[in-house]
């Protein structure tokens, strides 16, 4: 009996944390030195958007948290989040900053 009392506590708090985590935590220590939360919405909402990637040059493939995308790369609003943008460059989804065209998460 003890066991069934452990055990279904043991899943309850297991299944509470995975529910809890609705936010995405980035750090974004090249460009303000500081932490980024994000909603774990706009993760997903980037995640089912379909859209093409566009090649920028000269980046070699890789796309870094702080660098900032050219003029010519389309960055798209995330629905409900005005914060937030996103594009697929290089083959790699992106989150970014609207204002600033900063990539503040690249996505796997």
């Amino acid at each position: 009996m003890l066991k069934s009392v452990i055990a279904a506590a043991a899943l309850t708090m297991v299944s509470g944390a995975a529910l809890a985590q609705t936010t995405v935590i980035t750090q974004d220590p090249m460009v303000t030195n500081s932490t980024v939360v994000m909603p774990g919405e706009v993760r997903t909402y980037v995640m089912e958007q379909p859209i093409d990637s566009v090649p920028i040059v000269p980046s070699e493939g890789d796309v870094l948290v702080g660098e900032v995308l050219p003029e010519g790369v389309e960055v798209r609003p995330v629905q409900g989040y005005d914060d937030y943008g996103y594009t697929v460059v290089n083959e790699h989804r992106v989150i970014v900053n609207p204002q600033t065209r900063t990539v503040i998460q690249v996505l796997e």
